[in-house]
């Protein structure tokens, strides 16, 4: 089983540290951290160093591949940390075991699938996503590198999510959309038109609150 070190210990670290050892993808090695010491535990496992200590701990072997824990209240420190180090380290895949990913499916790295998700055919998942419990894609459907899906989202076919993009629990993208990047959107959120602009996005249909 390959070793899995993660960047980030709060709560999508503890999050991914789980899954990866309860549904058997990975054993957990440890956590990168600015702002803990070495050493410190983190729900069993320890702080190995800073980020700064990342690639001399695995140029000695101290890991395998590496996942980002860092939310989406920071996507451009999660899209800066995942571009830092992808070049040089191997980023890993957690996949939840009750989710379903059809073969046909374009599958990106250091993504995390959490369980009960559905991937339809041809779906692009690009790097360094989120998708939480109970997501749909379907068919010929992408979501572009970086961004996080909640619980619920259901994005039907042919239509894109950008980069960074943080789409909020139970919202719903109609068929043939694009939404651009550093889009955010309120839970409940139905999209039937492209949306063009970063910003924030509620209601039904979705409407322009707010600049991010």
């Amino acid at each position: 089983m390959e070793r899995l070190a993660i960047i980030g210990s709060g709560d999508l670290g503890k999050l991914i540290s789980y899954h990866a050892q309860a549904d058997k993808h990975y054993e957990v090695i440890g956590f990168f951290d600015d702002t803990k010491e070495a050493g410190e535990m983190i729900s069993g496992h320890p702080v190995l160093g800073k980020t700064s200590d990342i690639r001399s701990i695995y140029q000695d072997r101290g890991f395998d591949c590496l996942m980002v824990a860092i939310g989406y209240k920071h996507f451009e420190a999660r899209k800066r940390i995942y571009e830092q180090y992808v070049k040089d380290i191997p980023f890993g895949r957690i996949i939840h075991s009750s989710s379903y990913i059809d073969p046909s499916c374009t599958i990106g790295n250091g993504i995390f699938i959490l369980p009960g998700c559905v991937l339809d055919h041809n779906a692009i998942i690009g790097d360094n996503v989120l998708l939480n419990t109970g997501c749909r894609i379907a068919h010929d459907s992408e979501i572009k590198s970086h961004s996080f899906l909640s619980p619920g989202v259901c994005m039907a076919g042919f239509s894109q999510i950008g980069s960074c993009c943080n789409i909020g629990t139970n919202s719903t993208i109609i068929d043939n959309i694009k939404i651009f990047d550093n889009v955010q959107t309120g839970a409940g959120t139905i999209v039937i038109k492209d949306i063009s602009e970063s910003g924030l996005y509620v209601g039904n249909p979705a409407k322009f609150l707010r600049s991010i």
